[in-house]
């Protein structure tokens, strides 16, 4: 399964198809799947060292090529039923410039699908965890929340998404003339993008939950005959939405000629090297790798004000 993950990443999709490719894997008896950018290889269960005093999700840490990464039980962390499975891999995962490994009970398939297939979960207890689900047949996968996940091991990510620096009173009073448009999936971290932005002072953010969402709204915008700038002076998107993906919500704001003089700025856990080409190759003005708000506020200060 590692070499067929990194014979599929050179297939790279065309950007903005509004496409994604998924390794599906199993916790017990349900099936899930995680964005194929964000797993850097698949192996077998590898010795674990127990870390004293570390989060309960977490059964150790392990050395794969040199790098000491940290092992999340997915079956603890999701109370899955069928802890002791006697098939585990591991799937070694890069978010946030963040290297961990996720144990699960089995890796199966990849597969290719369009973000318009995927639907937001239902509203129920716990299903901020989630992603969305792809229904496959009789089958339905689940995507989950993986950024949620990490942030609740590692703090740290946390106080990067929350801290910014010191501004003046005068420059948080331009601020608070600027509009901005999120479209981030994750509602924690839609809401403490929205409450760092805020602090920052730029009060004015309207935010939604998907790329498709904030489409319709730019569309409005659109409508309404009044330049842009006007009426919106940045849209901060994620590439990972159900509906629409960031970098197809990209691609329709540059071909529109209404809107495409519009600035925007990736906020993302998938930022490396490919997703930066793909990125500038539609036309971003800036690509920012989560939690690094700092770096965001700066961008939006440098493009709107």
């Amino acid at each position: 399964m590692s070499e067929a993950s990194n014979a599929n990443k050179g297939i790279l999709l065309e950007t903005g198809t509004n496409e994604f490719e998924i390794v599906e894997f199993t916790v017990g008896k349900v099936n899930y799947g995680i964005n194929v950018a964000k797993v850097r290889e698949v192996i077998n269960l590898v010795p674990i060292t127990p870390m004293p005093n570390s989060h309960p999700y977490v059964d150790g840490i392990f050395t794969l090529r040199g790098r000491v990464m940290p092992l999340v039980n997915l079956p603890r962390c999701l109370k899955s039923e069928d802890q002791e499975s006697t098939t585990k891999n591991i799937i070694v995962s890069e978010l946030n410039n963040y290297f961990v490994g996720f144990l699960v009970n089995g890796v199966s398939r990849i597969h290719r699908v369009s973000w318009s297939v995927m639907e937001p979960p239902p509203d129920i207890a716990n299903s901020d965890g989630i992603v969305g689900i792809i229904k496959m047949g009789e089958k339905i996968v689940i995507l989950l929340d993986f950024e949620k996940i990490v942030a609740e091991v590692n703090p740290q990510i946390n106080v990067k998404l929350t801290t910014v620096p010191k501004s003046s009173a005068a420059l948080q009073e331009i601020r608070k003339t600027k509009k901005i448009m999120v479209a981030e999936d994750s509602k924690m971290l839609r809401d403490l993008l929205i409450e760092t932005l805020h602090g920052a002072g730029y009060v004015n953010v309207i935010a939604y939950n998907n790329g498709k969402d904030a489409w319709d709204a730019l569309t409005l915008l659109a409508k309404s005959g009044a330049a842009i700038e006007e009426n919106l002076h940045m849209l901060i998107t994620d590439i990972e939405m159900p509906q629409m993906d960031g970098h197809h919500l990209l691609k329709r704001v540059r071909e529109d000629n209404a809107l495409h003089k519009l600035p925007v700025v990736i906020f993302s856990s998938l930022i490396n090297e490919e997703m930066r080409r793909k990125g500038e190759a539609i036309g971003a003005n800036g690509q920012i790798s989560k939690p690094e708000i700092a770096q965001l506020i700066d961008l939006l200060d440098t493009k709107s004000l």
